[in-house]
């Protein structure tokens, strides 16, 4: 009798213990861990309408598995994909607005999903001075948006976020024209500044493009060889001439006639050189 009155109160410990334990369980590992995907479902719409998102997509997560094929599917996608989102991961975001459209074609939620997919992307969209494949990526999906959905009431945000996105990659094609330049590189600077013209036409910057090219050009010019001078000085001659025709009220017009008369005088040097040169040749 005493060794059963011994095991009584330990067993009664244990259980208690247990029931002290599961009582201290928040709602969440409760609902986590009970295994019952309809109260999984509906706590997880609670988290998510509370912007509780980590919990949110923790459960919805747990039951994408049992939800494919159900009438639930497209809600438990779209909104596991707007977690990631609003939980700042946007690659990931990215991914599963896309992977939905592509997933649920027939869906109303399609096109939101599918501009979420390139906004997600603009958001990762780094500052000019960092690689742009993200800059890149969003402005493709961007198009494919407006082209797909030409009559959205969100083709007009579309094209704005595009102009803002390409302005980043002309600033950034500027930035490093400019630091070629500054570097002494100048046949990489008037390369990078004439692929600048070629692939942002409508550029608000063409005259100070076109004015970089031009310094590019003439100390280039400057700096070059005796046999490629008079080539490059008449290529400065001839930017020159176009510059002064295109912008004949730029405030640079002193700059550009100083290096269209002093590629004239070096043109003019170089025959002279050239002529003694032959004479004296001509005369041995």
């Amino acid at each position: 009798m005493e060794k059963k009155t011994t095991i009584l109160p330990v067993f009664t410990f244990l259980l208690l213990s247990i029931l002290l334990l599961n009582s201290c369980k928040s709602e969440f590992e409760q609902i986590r861990t009970g295994g019952d995907v309809k109260k999984i479902y509906s706590k997880a719409t609670d988290y998510f309408t509370q912007e509780e998102w980590q919990k949110a997509q923790t459960l919805l997560e747990m039951i994408i598995p049992n939800v494919r094929g159900t009438k639930e599917a497209e809600d438990v996608f779209f909104k596991y994909a707007y977690t990631f989102y609003n939980l700042q991961s946007y690659t990931s975001a990215s991914y599963h607005f896309k992977t939905f459209a592509n997933t649920y074609g027939a869906s109303p939620l399609r096109e939101e999903a599918e501009f979420m997919s390139a906004y997600a992307q603009y958001q990762e969209s780094p500052t000019f001075r960092l690689d742009q494949g993200a800059t890149g990526q969003a402005i493709e999906e961007f198009e494919f948006f407006v082209n797909t959905y030409p009559d959205s009431k969100r083709v007009g945000e579309c094209n704005k976020l595009i102009d803002k996105l390409r302005l980043k990659l002309e600033t950034k094609a500027f930035e490093e024209g400019k630091l070629y330049f500054h570097l002494r590189y100048y046949q990489s600077a008037v390369r990078s500044f004439e692929n600048l013209l070629k692939d942002f036409p409508e550029t608000k910057n063409a005259e100070q493009v076109r004015l970089m090219i031009l310094r590019s050009y003439y100390d280039l010019a400057l700096n070059s060889i005796l046999d490629k001078r008079e080539e490059r000085f008449k290529e400065c001659r001839r930017l020159a001439a176009e510059f002064l025709e295109r912008y004949p009220k730029s405030e640079d017009l002193r700059e550009v006639q100083n290096i269209q008369d002093n590629s004239n005088k070096q043109l003019k040097l170089l025959t002279n050189v050239r002529y003694q040169n032959q004479s004296a040749g001509s005369g041995s």
